[in-house]
């Protein structure tokens, strides 16, 4: 089960980016596509890609570097 969820859209290439930092932190993610739920577009149309954490809640704005996505993990793991 993926730690993270990345709400994003097909076709965009910040989204795209966001995943390949994610890959290449070793970061567990399932992609959401905003497209497929309406409160999804509202909530997150003009921010993706968003990182998300369902355990603590807490989402991770675009853009974000891999300093900043490890701080995030962090806070998230509670470390």
């Amino acid at each position: 089960m993926a730690d993270f969820l990345l709400f994003g859209t097909e076709g965009c290439h910040l989204c795209e980016e966001a995943e390949e930092l994610l890959i290449a932190n070793g970061i567990a993610f399932a992609n959401k596509d905003i497209m497929d739920n309406e409160e999804w577009r509202q909530e997150y149309g003009l921010l993706i890609p968003v990182l998300w954490h369902p355990g603590s809640r807490r989402q991770l704005n675009w853009p974000f570097d891999e300093h900043q996505l490890r701080e995030f993990i962090g806070l998230c793991k509670g470390d």
